[in-house]
């Protein structure tokens, strides 16, 4: 069955952490739209420095999270602290949580779910930097390349990318999840 995802990002995201998942999707012969805040394109972080451009396919005001199977979250420093302080991005986000679809978020992906109230009692990983912010706000962190909490997928950094990508597959595969 043909599946739909959003890859939720903007200015800043963290080149890698986009890139494998969307291919990883699309080698599934799914459909990975990269949603964003503004029209045109958002432009990677990639070793250390501004990456290349990227298509956004929808804006927030143009889709809802109905439309789709799935969401992805790809860290970068900068690409969650600017989404998780926008009302939109969090009503998208929890969306998915009250449709109870998969998401996927990785390295300071998580902060989005934070601010959007979502990681209270889930068990979860992310990049050390923010484990304290997880555990502040109610998750149970643990350092492992992946962990997955009914059909919320988190991992470290670009390193778990195979083990992110495999379970968040594994996930969306299983589609809704009842409990979660």
């Amino acid at each position: 069955m043909k599946k739909r995802i959003a890859i939720l990002a903007t200015h800043g995201f963290e080149e890698s952490e986009l890139k494998s998942p969307k291919q990883a999707l699309e080698n599934e012969g799914w459909q990975a739209d990269i949603v964003s805040l503004e029209k045109g394109t958002i432009k990677a972080w990639a070793d250390g420095d501004w990456g290349s451009e990227y298509k956004v396919d929808y804006t927030l005001e143009e889709i809802n999270s109905g439309d789709y199977d799935a969401l992805v979250l790809p860290g970068g420093v900068l690409n969650p602290d600017k989404l998780r302080t926008k009302e939109g991005v969090l009503n998208f986000v929890q969306g998915f949580f009250n449709e109870k679809k998969p998401v996927a978020a990785i390295c300071h992906g998580p902060q989005t779910l934070i601010n959007a109230d979502l990681v209270k009692g889930r068990e979860m990983t992310s990049v050390k930097a923010i484990s304290k912010d997880l555990i502040n706000a109610g998750a149970i962190w643990s350092d492992q390349e992946v962990v997955v909490d009914n059909g919320l997928v988190t991992s470290r950094t670009p390193e778990d990318l195979p083990a992110f990508n495999r379970k968040m597959i594994e996930e969306i595969k299983e589609g809704a999840h009842v409990g979660a």
